[in-house]
């Protein structure tokens, strides 16, 4: 067995050394801490390229399924009423669907996606001719579209069959306008 003296200087270099080594792992943690702060500083978290925003067609995608799950909504919660006041219907529909509007238009600008949304009467007017057959025999009444709206008659109630829009999405790939009935 070994001893050590005080006097030969192994207890103090023991103690010495213990705390060197304390010392190094507390510089190596502060660093490690700036390193981290100056990486989520700059923008290079892993997750940033993932976040990129997407090209023209993804974009117009995410639009239509806005706009689909909106006059879904409002499909639903306003078909039923007279038929005289279907007016009134379409000007209910397209308030209902304001909100949706807003926040399609507002939603990815930041990540430099920007929607324009506007209603589209001469698809909506295409749209009531190619699918609301005239003449005897037809099942349901009159189509008309008012607005950008396409509203049915049936059994003396109004039907929301369809709402007509023009898309324009503009990345940074560029800008394209689309029309979009659903």
């Amino acid at each position: 067995m070994r001893r050590l003296h005080a006097s030969s200087g192994g207890v103090d270099a023991g103690r010495d050394r213990g705390q060197l080594v304390l010392a190094a792992a507390g510089v190596v943690a502060v660093a490690l801490l700036a390193m981290t702060a100056a990486y989520l500083q700059l923008g290079a978290h892993p997750d940033v390229a993932a976040e990129r925003d997407v090209g023209p067609r993804e974009a117009i995608d995410r639009a239509v399924g806005v706009l689909s799950r909106a006059v879904d909504d409002a499909r639903v919660t306003h078909t039923g009423e007279a038929w005289g006041d279907r007016e009134t219907v379409v000007d209910a529909v397209r308030s209902d669907l304001a909100t949706a509007l807003d926040s399609l238009e507002t939603a990815r600008v930041a990540r430099g996606t920007a929607y324009a949304v506007d209603y589209d009467q001469a698809a909506a007017s295409a749209y009531a001719s190619e699918h609301c057959p005239g003449g005897d025999g037809r099942a349901f009444g009159d189509c008309e579209a008012i607005e950008g709206v396409v509203v049915q008659e049936r059994a003396g109630e109004t039907t929301v069959l369809a709402v007509a829009f023009e898309v324009t999405v503009t990345t940074p790939d560029g800008e394209t306008t689309v029309e979009v009935v659903v």
